[in-house]
């Protein structure tokens, strides 16, 4: 295991407010890859980039304002059940920690809560794996009440698992009712009893929650705005690119998981409709089930929309191993990444390479098959952002149905109607009427042919 430094940490600069917090010494303890290993030969399986995976995990311990003391790979040939890692190397580590005087050490991986037991016992310091760690951020950056709920819930679902005798007050039994009580229940028993209690009262509110935002839906699809959503890899860059399309302000931080709470805003189409923007939260390798179940409320928003922008920082080293994570979160969601109908691959922060770089990336992306395209841009710059309005303007044009129709000038309760469900692409008056080309959802095409006597339009 050859260490590398990271003592410069401590100097890093923090958002305001921050507080910093104990020193952590951060393990890749990852296996290594095998030639013809069913992981290599899997199909659309993207090998990352070893030193980029601790890079990564120790982005994520800064996220929550750890000190990172050092962060080192373990190469490991297999999963040993007891440690996770050998214990050769459990003592080295041990060594490590104890002389870098850590308070915490982070594995980057998913540990079984004996693993986990073991090892703290082995390391004599507190040890948290990925999914406890990325469960940490989210509870730090939840701003909202639903965002707190579908947190607390997954951290439970996370803890329940963890009670594994790890403290002797687990052990302990409680006496029953009355005298001649039986043996009671022991204090582990308990403490799972009433993690129960208390995920399915939070089932129960987040139950609530989903039936807030089916009936926020329900509104807007009575108004003629489609949807939206952004995303992507955390750090992808979405936050930025949201507020660049619709001149927000949503946070925008270079930080894992800057934006937890998903944002709705209108977008301003090129030839004047609108359409609604959805910001969601950042999705990353190897993310917790617990996390993809109970934030399946607030992913119902990319689940319903028209279209989905999948937000790529194609300046980032492993680009193809992020590109390969999010379509398989998309899976689980049940949205096919290649539906090209509905997904549009924006291919963000080209500000970062020289102008012959961007035009090899241009070349890149012009010989893309034509139901696949990409766009680029920088979110920063705005560079390229027109572009990819027109893009998201055709898409949703695609699932709507222009008209043509004429209505006397004097029906202001009609008009005020068509501006109201449809977007009007063309008006001109003559002879006291209004000559008018419309889009409209197919939900509404019925009505606006009956009612106007509205006609297919027929491009001049």
């Amino acid at each position: 295991m050859e260490p590398r430094n990271f003592d410069g940490d401590a100097d890093r600069p923090r958002p305001a407010g921050a507080k910093q917090t104990g020193r952590v010494l951060v393990i890749g303890p990852y296996l290594r890859a095998r030639a013809g290993s069913a992981d290599a030969q899997s199909e659309g399986h993207v090998q990352r980039d070893a030193e980029a995976r601790l890079d990564e995990a120790a982005g994520l311990a800064r996220a929550i304002d750890l000190v990172i003391a050092d962060a080192i790979i373990a190469p490991i040939s297999q999963i040993r059940p007891a440690t996770y890692i050998g214990k050769g190397k459990v003592e080295e580590i041990a060594a490590l920690a104890k002389s870098l005087d850590v308070e915490l050490v982070v594995m980057d991986c998913a540990l079984a809560p004996i693993q986990q037991r073991n090892l703290e016992k082995e390391l004599h310091t507190k040890v948290l794996d990925r999914t406890g760690l990325i469960l940490e951020i989210f509870g730090r950056r939840a701003k909202t009440k639903e965002g707190a709920l579908q947190v607390e819930l997954a951290h439970l679902n996370y803890q329940r698992s963890r009670l594994v005798r790890s403290w002797t007050h687990l052990e302990r039994q409680r006496g029953g009712f009355g005298f001649m009580g039986g043996p009671g229940e022991t204090q582990i028993e308990a403490d799972r009893r009433l993690i129960q209690e208390r995920i399915t009262k939070l089932e129960g509110e987040l139950k609530k929650v989903q039936a807030t935002r089916r009936l926020h839906r329900a509104g807007r699809q009575r108004v003629p705005y489609r949807v939206v959503a952004l995303v992507g890899y955390t750090n992808a860059g979405k936050s930025t690119l949201f507020n660049r399309l619709t001149r927000a302000d949503v946070q925008a931080a270079d930080m894992l998981f800057a934006t937890l709470d998903p944002t709705l805003r209108a977008l301003n189409l090129p030839h004047g409709g609108k359409a609604m923007l959805s910001d969601t939260v950042g999705f990353i390798s190897n993310l917790p089930t617990q996390l993809v179940a109970a934030f399946r409320a607030t992913l119902e928003e990319v689940l319903e929309a028209d279209v989905i922008l999948h937000v790529r920082d194609i300046s980032h080293e492993d680009a193809e191993a992020q590109q390969s994570d999010v379509d398989a979160v998309l899976r689980q969601l049940g949205i096919n990444p290649d539906d090209s109908g509905r997904i549009i691959e924006v291919w963000n922060k080209i500000d970062r390479y020289e102008p012959e770089k961007r035009e090899e990336l241009l070349n890149i992306a012009a010989r893309r098959p034509e139901d696949h395209p990409a766009m680029l841009v920088s979110a920063v710059s705005g560079e390229g952002i027109d572009a990819l309005l027109a893009a998201i303007e055709e898409r949703l044009a695609a699932k709507r149905t222009t008209l043509d129709l004429s209505i006397d000038a004097a029906d202001g309760a009609g008009i005020s109607w068509l501006h109201r469900n449809a977007e009007v692409l063309a008006k001109e008056l003559h002879d006291g009427r209004f000559d008018m080309t419309v889009r409209v959802d197919e939900t509404k095409r019925d009505i606006v042919v009956n009612r106007f006597d509205a006609v297919p339009h027929l491009p001049a």
